[in-house]
């Protein structure tokens, strides 16, 4: 854990997570927007893992 999201946080999030969890090959992993998610570092260790990033759209919100 950190007080900040940092590109090297969530990659090191992710291999714990594949290491632990096993997951099977084509899993899609659903993320937000986050510019550490749609990094090329990341991205690339999902696609070594054989995993697919599905990232939401964004919402919008009216305010009343």
């Amino acid at each position: 854990m950190d007080i900040t999201m940092r590109n090297d946080l969530v990659i090191a999030a992710l291999r714990m997570a594949i290491r632990l969890r096993k997951p099977g090959s084509g899993l899609i992993h659903h993320s937000d927007r986050g510019v550490q998610y749609a990094s090329y570092k990341y991205q690339n260790e999902l696609a070594q893992a054989k995993m697919v990033l599905k990232l939401r759209r964004r919402r919008c919100f009216i305010m009343h």
